[in-house]
């Protein structure tokens, strides 16, 4: 599941595939750009930005593009079989003499002026992998709007970019409230945790394949896409129901013993068991 250290190894290995590289090839396959032409071109860099990524070109151009639940790219050598999916999922290739980018399902692609990125990224507080990162504007970000539920809260790019639905569960596991705990009744002490745990986790995976929340060898999260398994401490059933992000539901895994606060009502949806797969990452 793409969240700012998926995105954030995605940036690193189309950076270290095409920058300063000349652009031999480049088919934009979304109407409004399929008539650009970045062949000659160098790539300058290729950069994360939360769950953004900004590939910039030569000539001032920016190559914008978010993957959102089923977007990725991958990187092939000259002659290497394209294996992401097929041909007509593909949304962009940018190619040079020896590799070849091929953006699969991208939900977002755009080309921007570099001076215009402010357009795409400009609305993301503190990036939690980023050069930008303020742990203080991020947690002042999240307690402007004390009655939101913190699940949502955290989801919010708003206030801080790069947490997603498994770092969201994850992180109310460890300070011990469930995702619908107003942010403003967080327990001081642990509203203090939370900006610097989350930069914790984050940087602790963008290196790793398997993303781990656990230090568990065989176990790689705490709650995520766990129920109805035990708790890995207390040995409670893990439980699951959909919450909210502000656009849509979204599956949330939480422990009813280890988390205090608000839990669904009896009845409410049961949020879907993602695939087993999902918090893996297949580095390509």
């Amino acid at each position: 599941m793409p969240e700012g250290d998926t995105v954030w190894q995605t940036a690193r290995r189309l950076h270290t595939a095409l920058a300063g590289k000349v652009l031999s090839r480049s088919d934009l396959r979304v109407p409004k750009y399929a008539t650009a032409d970045l062949t000659g071109r160098t790539v300058l860099d290729v950069t994360p930005r939360g769950k953004h990524l900004l590939t910039r070109i030569e000539g001032g151009l920016t190559l914008h593009s978010h993957l959102r639940m089923d977007g990725s790219w991958k990187v092939y050598r000259s002659g290497e079989r394209w294996s992401g999916g097929p041909a007509h999922q593909i949304r962009a290739i940018l190619g040079t003499v020896d590799r070849t980018a091929v953006g699969y399902r991208l939900p977002v692609l755009e080309l921007l002026r570099t001076t215009d990125e402010h357009r795409a990224v400009g609305h993301l507080g503190p990036d939690l992998l980023g050069p930008d990162w303020d742990p203080d504007q991020a947690l002042a970000n999240l307690l402007s709007d004390p009655a939101r539920p913190l699940g949502e809260a955290l989801l919010d790019q708003r206030n801080l970019a790069g947490i997603g639905n498994v770092y969201k569960s994850e992180l109310c596991f460890l300070l011990r409230v469930t995702p619908w705990l107003p942010v403003g009744a967080l327990p001081e002490d642990s509203a203090a945790r939370l900006p610097a745990l989350a930069k914790k986790l984050l940087e602790a995976n963008r290196d790793r394949p398997i993303r781990s929340t656990t230090g568990h060898r065989h176990h790689d999260l705490f709650v995520y896409g766990r129920a109805p398994r035990p708790c890995l401490r207390c040995h409670t059933s893990i439980r699951a129901a959909d919450q909210g992000d502000g656009s849509r539901e979204r599956p949330t895994y939480w422990c009813p013993t280890c988390q205090t606060g608000p839990t669904p009502a009896p009845g409410a949806p049961r949020a879907a068991r993602p695939n087993p797969r999902s918090p893996r990452r297949t580095v390509n």
